[in-house]
Order: C-alpha cells, then sequence, then structure tokens
C-alpha cells in the first residue's frame, strides 16, 4: 500500500510517497508525483489525468522503471510482513497505579469524573495493597528485567506518603529478584512545592504536567477546589518542574475540546512559557459543549495544518520543541508490538484501584466486565486478558486500509469500546484525526531532512 501526499511549506510544495508495509518515505518531483498517483492511487481524477499525459512519455517510462526498481528492492508497495499476530498475555512489564481516586481539581472533561471514578467513596491506596501490587509485578514479569510502575489517579500527589513508600519498596525488592524499575507520575501541578519537586525530580524518569495553554483555555474546564490556586500559580508550578528536571524526561499534557478548536495557540502558548516537550490531545467525551463533533473535524484538520508549518518555523530557532504527536522514528520504528497493538494494555500493561482490583488499563478501572483479578489473589479472568491479546491492526477490518495503522496500532482500545462498537471496532473521530496527525508528521520528518541536506551541501 502506498499513501501518496503532498505539504506547502512556506510557498514550496513537497510530494511524498508513504509505503506502509516497508515504513519507506519518499520524496518525488511533480511528474514522479503524478505518475505514482497514477499507479497506485485510486483516486486520480480528471485534472490529474491531464497534467499525467502532458508529461513526456519517455519520461514516464524511466520514473515508471525507478518504480519498479523500489518495488523489487521491497521499499515501495511491499507486501505485508507479518500477516498473523496475537500478543503474549503472559508477562506483565509495567503497572498503572490508581493510588487515589480523588482529585483536587474538578476539570469539567474528566473521563474519571474529577477522580472518582464514578463512585460515591473517593478511595486512597494503602501501603500495603501498593506493596502488593509490586509483589504481583515482580512475580508477573517472568523474565523480563526492566519493569515500570507509572502512579496515577486522581491526583497521585495526594497520596505521595504511599507513592514514597512504594518506590522505596520496589527498589528493595527489585535488588533481591534482579530486576530494575523505573516510576513515572501524572500530575495536575497544584501539590508541586519545592520539597516534592526535588523528589520527584529524584525519583521519576518521568514527569507528566497536565496544562491546558492558554488561561482562558485552562479556566474554562479545569476548576481548582483551592480557590486560592489559580492558573498563574499552578503555570509557575509546571515551569518551576521544568526548569529543575535537568535531563530527565518529563511533558507537559494538554486537551483541547469544542471551545477552544483554534487549539494551537495553546500549544503555542505552552512553548512560549519555556516548555520544550508538549502534548496536546482532542478530548473523548459525549459532553455536548466540550465533545468534538463530525462537523469539527475538518476545522481541526486545518488548524493541524497550520500549526505543523508554525512547527516547523519554530524548530529552527531557540524555540525549539517537540509536540508528542509528531513524534515518529522512521529509522528504526516502534517495534513489533507497537505496531500491531499500539499500548500493551490488558497484557504487558495493567493497572491496580485503590482496594486492589486488576483491569487492563486505568480507562477501564471499575469496569466489572474487565476486572481481571486482585493482587492479593493474583489474576482469576485469564480469559479477559486473552480476548485483549488478540486485539490487532489485523483484526479489525477497518485498519486494514490505513496508511497510519502501524503507527495507531489500532488506536486506544477504551476509546473503542466506549465510544465505537467494542474493542475490536474503531474510534472513528480519533481515527480521522490520527491519520492527519500522522501524514503531517511524516511531511514535517521529510521536509526536515531536506532542508537539513540543502544546509549540508
Amino acid at each position: 500500500m502506498v499513501h501518496i501526499f503532498n505539504h506547502n511549506y512556506n510557498g514550496e510544495l513537497y510530494n511524498f510517497l508513504w509505503d506502509v508495509e516497508s515504513g519507506s518515505l519518499h520524496n518525488v518531483d511533480d511528474a514522479a508525483f503524478l505518475c505514482a498517483k497514477k499507479r497506485y492511487s485510486r483516486t486520480f481524477d480528471t485534472e490529474e489525468e491531464a497534467k499525467f499525459k502532458a508529461i513526456d512519455k519517455e519520461l514516464v517510462k524511466q520514473i515508471n522503471n525507478e518504480f519498479d526498481l523500489l518495488e523489487k528492492e521491497g521499499s515501495l508497495n511491499a507486501p505485508p510482513q507479518i500477516t498473523e499476530f496475537h500478543k503474549d498475555a503472559d508477562e506483565v512489564k509495567a503497572l498503572c497505579l490508581n493510588v487515589c481516586h480523588d482529585c483536587n481539581m474538578r476539570c469539567s472533561y474528566c473521563f474519571a469524573d474529577g477522580g472518582s471514578y464514578h463512585t460515591a467513596e473517593r478511595a486512597y491506596m494503602s501501603k500495603e495493597v501498593a506493596r502488593k501490587a509490586v509483589d504481583f509485578l515482580i512475580e508477573n514479569s517472568g523474565k523480563r528485567k526492566n519493569l515500570e510502575i507509572d502512579f496515577f489517579g486522581g491526583e497521585p500527589l495526594l497520596n505521595l506518603s504511599v507513592i514514597k513508600d512504594t518506590v522505596e519498596y520496589a527498589k528493595q525488592q527489585a535488588k533481591q529478584n534482579g530486576k530494575f524499575f523505573n516510576f513515572t507520575t501524572t500530575t495536575n501541578c497544584v501539590l508541586l512545592d519545592d520539597q516534592t519537586i526535588d523528589y520527584l525530580n529524584k525519583e521519576m524518569c518521568n514527569v507528566v504536567l497536565s496544562l491546558d495553554g492558554r488561561e482562558e483555555t485552562h479556566n474554562k474546564v479545569r476548576r481548582c477546589l483551592d480557590k486560592n490556586m489559580g492558573y498563574k500559580q499552578i503555570l509557575e508550578n509546571a515551569k518551576k518542574m521544568k526548569k529543575t528536571r535537568g535531563d530527565k524526561s518529563y511533558y507537559v499534557r494538554g486537551t483541547f475540546t469544542a471551545l477552544n478548536l483554534d487549539f494551537s495557540k495553546d500549544i503555542l502558548k505552552l512553548n512560549d512559557e519555556g516548555f520544550d516537550q508538549i502534548s496536546v490531545e482532542p478530548v473523548v467525551t459525549n459532553i455536548p459543549s466540550l465533545e468534538i463533533k463530525d462537523e469539527n473535524i475538518e476545522q481541526i484538520k486545518k488548524e493541524y495544518q497550520t500549526f505543523a508549518n508554525e512547527y516547523l518555523n519554530r524548530r529552527q530557532t531557540d524555540k525549539w520543541f517537540n509536540f508528542f504527536h509528531f513524534m515518529n522514528d522512521l529509522e528504526t520504528g516502534p517495534c513489533v508490538n507497537k505496531r500491531m497493538t499500539g499500548c500493551g494494555a490488558g497484557t504487558e500493561y495493567l493497572s491496580v484501584s485503590p482496594n486492589g482490583d486488576i483491569f487492563p488499563c486505568h480507562q477501564f478501572v471499575g469496569i466489572s466486565e474487565f476486572k481481571i483479578g486482585n493482587v492479593f489473589e493474583s489474576i482469576d479472568r485469564q480469559d479477559v486478558r486473552q480476548r485483549f491479546s488478540g486485539v490487532s491492526v489485523l483484526s479489525k477490518p477497518e485498519c486494514k486500509e490505513c496508511f497510519a495503522k502501524y503507527y495507531c496500532g489500532g488506536g486506544c482500545m477504551a476509546n473503542s469500546y466506549k465510544y465505537g462498537k467494542g474493542l475490536d471496532s474503531i474510534y472513528e473521530k480519533g481515527c480521522e484525526l490520527t491519520r492527519k496527525r500522522f501524514e503531517l508528521s511524516l511531511a514535517i520528518n521529510g521536509i526536515e531532512k531536506i532542508m537539513e541536506q540543502k544546509g549540508n551541501g
């Protein structure tokens, strides 16, 4: 399968051919672009036909000969390399610990209903449960040496004492069992005082900072229970966290809704404030005032297009930054598991609720159909894990002809379950935006390499 597209940057049109199966990106001239469309595209229109006929026939022959060579070497129109896939559901490498089902913010789009996960009780994980979760991960990790624990909520820093105890316990157990732990956490930045920042910098290999961009955007949807803690203080807390991280990973994670379809301004605001690792995601909700509707999709695509060009501009200045959805490694690409399933929910990645119940991921927490077991009793629903292990881009008919499938992995299974037709389906609006972002990421990758070559030349 060959995806054929172009991108206009600073008045120059760049033409690309993306070979889905080999992961090869080709930059071609206008004549080769038309020849490729004629050869591979199902949407070769009347205007393109006229332009194609105007190309010298000898040149068309030469171009097609080159395409023949590229096909022979396997970098164009390559056949599928993987025709069967079933993910291993025996070993676990990562746990998301929901250390509290409580939050000091009430964000209107929160999938977890203000951190409560739709329960009356705002539960906190005990040290006993957290330690047992560590034991469970080690016992179920098989031969894996590198393990991960992600502290999540609600707002996990509300239960910082349990986080600290868990980290120390996990490091002790790692030494005894020949393992190594990486720790990560997500925070809304409200509780980031100097002492907490120092601790997170010492122990967390990655910290995700939730912040939605401009003040007016943030204040529309993110309400803090502490009336004294406004946007400016939260922003300053996040900036202090970033400034003191050194070479350790972090990123700012925002959400855009129907209230800010000009979300590129929020991304650029975060960059203007000094952040160089940024992710701003489209909301996934059915709240009428916030949800992304079908009629918003084309506007959002145009916004991504505009943003991509400013992104390219800034990456040539001292405002260089990474945008999560444009970070695709075309040299090595994702591993097989990532290409086929996107994430390891239900198999190598599991989530633990405050009482120790185990679920496929944090978005399935509390849904009884997907309860896998409990850390005190281990796994008693292996059939649920097997169900997840069978979900891949090969099991979803909608993924078959999608050029982004190996960098998407079929999308979020929780979104497919909640807003699609089940685990083996897709979340259609998410797919639309994923394809646009991926195409732009390919163009950015190609244009940056062309610019680099011109600079070296």
